[in-house]
């Protein structure tokens, strides 16, 4: 393990899956990218086009950056991210583009009527992403 995508979107999964992930890089050496996806403005729209319906005031700088300080504390590189888009689709192909091992993902645990409406990202990652993908719950 030498290089980990932590997807990160603030809730009580993500502060879980960032502490795993703090652990893993602790006893990896490995670095992280922590990466916060903001869904498009604009609906209808398909990852890379989504990018310019993306308002940059709807950002959430400061938790990824809180998160990013997390890993610092602990001796962990990182880097905080943040990049419009779907997100399972955003977090693969940055995994792939930025050349990550391991993605690291929460699960909130959605029933399973909510995860047939509206999916499930860490489902979806788990299923589709070339590198070793870890939900954490």
């Amino acid at each position: 393990m030498k290089k980990i995508l932590l997807a990160f979107d603030g809730g009580a999964a993500a502060w879980k899956a960032l502490e795993t992930t703090a652990e893993l890089a602790q006893w990896s050496g490995a670095s992280v990218s922590v990466l916060g996806v903001v869904p498009p403005a604009i609906s209808g729209t398909e990852w890379p086009e989504a990018l310019s319906g993306w308002d940059v005031s709807d950002s959430f700088a400061a938790t990824l950056d809180a998160a990013r300080r997390y890993l610092a504390q602990r001796g962990v590189r990182a880097e905080a991210l943040e990049v419009a888009g779907d997100p399972a689709r955003t977090i693969e192909h940055l995994a792939d583009s930025r050349g990550c091992d391991t993605i690291v993902v929460g699960s909130r645990g959605h029933g399973a009527v909510r995860r047939l409406l509206e999916g499930s990202i860490s489902s979806h990652v788990a299923t589709h992403a070339h590198e070793t993908v870890l939900v954490v719950r």
